[in-house]
């Protein structure tokens, strides 16, 4: 009853979001530049809905940023992944906006960050709170200027538009944010499903692509296919807006039958709680797959997104003998400019007997369960509802690898991998991790905890896993200078780390023996120090750093630069 009662306040606070009336014209551009979208609110990214929009910033660092409007700095983070550099200023009206990538903040709100950074002796400052008195701005104060930092896929702001006191994040669009759109979306792929045992589609019991024609005009249309029980589709689609070739995600998305509509969803607003659920939304083993994400008009049980609205059965669609229906799924912009696909169905039943295959393996998934399961040296634990639904779990291990079924299930948790180590000695343990290797020649570091004859990591993603061994240093070069150089023009001390191994942990660097902050660009490989941070005494100094991987293999650099102070 409990579950209930929270799932019913959950859905009707969404509902409610979806009816609130916005202000157009309280927020300003945060650039001074036109707006111009690289990626829409809601759009579909890898386990999860993109949470605001990215606005281009001409493909350049460093354009000015602005406060949307009036209020004050409540939060502040600096990390080398996910939002990099970010500003979050929490406005009267009761909404927060949000402001990532950055280059660097405004000089004031820079002092504050350096100071903090330079305290904790790290770049990362993890989520940095603060009071309404302490930095307060006005509506087109300069608050910072655009980059490229964290896992940002080229230089451009990322804007959010949150609910300060519930943190729902919601579409910019609404608020007046907006980018010239007159394109209808382009439709890629439709396919239809079989949901039902009795379901045949063209006498077949599998996934089904339909053949599409482009009519023009955001029309598109379908050969008839015949067709018998319960059955669903979905659609690739994607929008461009002008002035951009960037492949956009769509506002909603709606199904008819035969002039009824019985799906609908549109991303006006969501939580960061029920994003995790859009691997349910799309065709996930399809993705996995063709690296296509291709839209569901049918939910399936366990899928507690808000987005929802008008379903009827759930937008699966019960085909009878005899009876000829037309299928219509729309997808929509924000500005409205909308695509059609039609699509004729017969209904006539098929003579094909469909037999399930049994499943051979002894490792059953009660998804409401607790189960762990061993074999040689691997033990896998699933805390309960880590899978959305039971199934047979495919567990072996051949050649040192533990194949733990395939990454085209998705799964809501995280599980435990374990390997027994009790064979190696101490010193080859020191130079082991766990690493997944789906790609074989692109192995990745999965973070590995040691625990005497144990080493574990966990994981949301299914698949191969190995253990592997580092023995090689992290290489460290200079870049524009060399040991013993007069530098004194120079406005940064700049070097390259690399690992081939199980990736860069962390990196400490001195000048003169003091700790200095230095940043790491992990897409370009380079640390750069800014001289301006700290006044050095005297020309001659020494620069030091030790940079260590992920097992502990450690590198050190010293070098002796000559600058003089220039005033």
């Amino acid at each position: 009853m409990k579950h209930i009662i929270i799932l019913f306040i959950y859905l009707f606070t969404a509902v409610c979001f979806s009816q609130k009336e916005y202000p157009k014209n309280y927020f300003r551009n945060p650039l001074g530049i036109p707006t111009v979208f690289a990626g829409t609110f809601g759009e579909l990214r890898s386990n999860h809905f993109h949470s605001g929009v990215d606005i281009k910033t001409q493909g350049k660092e460093g354009l000015k940023i602005y406060a949307a409007a009036d209020g004050y700095i409540s939060r502040i983070k600096v990390a080398q992944f996910g939002f990099g550099k970010a500003l979050y200023i929490t406005h009267p009206n009761g909404y927060t906006t949000v402001y990532a990538h950055l280059s660097k903040y405004a000089d004031e709100i820079e002092e504050y960050v350096k100071a903090i950074q330079y305290k904790k002796e790290n770049y990362q400052t993890g989520n940095i709170f603060l009071k309404e008195d302490e930095l307060p701005v006005k509506k087109g104060d300069i608050v910072a200027f655009s980059g490229d930092t964290g896992s940002s896929g080229g230089p451009h702001l990322h804007f959010e538009i949150r609910d300060t006191e519930t943190e729902h994040i919601i579409n910019p669009m609404f608020f007046g944010i907006t980018s010239k759109d007159t394109k209808s979306p382009t439709v890629q792929t439709v396919l239809v499903y079989p949901l039902s045992v009795d379901a045949r589609i063209n006498k077949q019991y599998n996934r089904y692509k339909i053949s599409l024609k482009n009519k023009g005009n955001g029309t598109y249309i379908s050969d008839r296919i015949s067709a018998s029980g319960t059955i669903g589709f979905g659609v690739n689609v994607f929008d461009r807006l002008n002035k951009a070739n960037n492949r956009n995600g769509i506002y909603s998305l709606e199904m008819l039958v035969n002039g009824k509509r019985v799906y609908y969803h549109d991303v006006a607003t969501f939580s960061f709680a029920e994003s995790k659920y859009i691997n349910l939304l799309i065709d996930y083993e399809y993705y996995k797959k063709y690296k296509s994400r291709v839209q569901k008009t049918h939910k399936v049980k366990a899928n507690r997104l808000s987005i929802y609205k008008d379903l009827l059965d759930n937008g699966k669609i019960t085909i009878e003998k005899g009876l000829n229906y037309t299928v219509e799924i729309i997808a929509k912009d924000f500005a409205g400019n909308s695509s059609s696909i039609k699509i004729p169905v017969s209904g006539k039943e098929s003579n094909s007997i469909f037999k399930k295959q049994k499943d051979t393996t002894n490792y059953k998934i009660v998804a409401k369960k607790f189960q762990k399961f061993t074999q040689k040296n691997v033990t896998v634990a699933f805390p309960k509802n880590t899978f959305y639904e039971d199934m047979y779990l495919d567990f072996k291990v051949e050649k040192g690898i533990a194949n733990i079924h395939n990454p085209t299930v998705p799964l809501d948790k995280s599980f435990t991998l374990t390997f027994d180590v009790s064979k190696y000695t101490e010193e080859e343990k020191q130079h082991l991790y766990i690493a997944n290797v789906e790609y074989a020649k692109y192995p990745r570091y999965q973070y590995t905890r040691k625990k005497d004859s144990t080493f574990y990591t966990t994981t949301k993603t299914l698949g191969k896993y190995k253990l592997l061994s580092d023995t090689k240093k992290p290489s460290i070069r200079l870049l524009y200078f060399k040991d013993k150089q007069w530098i004194t023009s120079h406005k940064t001390l700049k070097v390259k780390i690399t690992d081939v191994g199980s990736g860069i942990k962390n990196y400490r660097a001195t000048i003169d023996g003091e700790w200095i902050l230095m940043e790491y660009n992990h897409k370009k490989q380079i640390l750069t120090y800014n001289f301006n941070d700290k006044k050095l005494d005297g020309s001659k100094h020494i620069f030091k750093i030790v940079v260590s991987d992920n097992v502990g293999n450690t590198s050190e650099l010293s070098a002796t630069f000559f600058k003089k102070q220039v005033n």
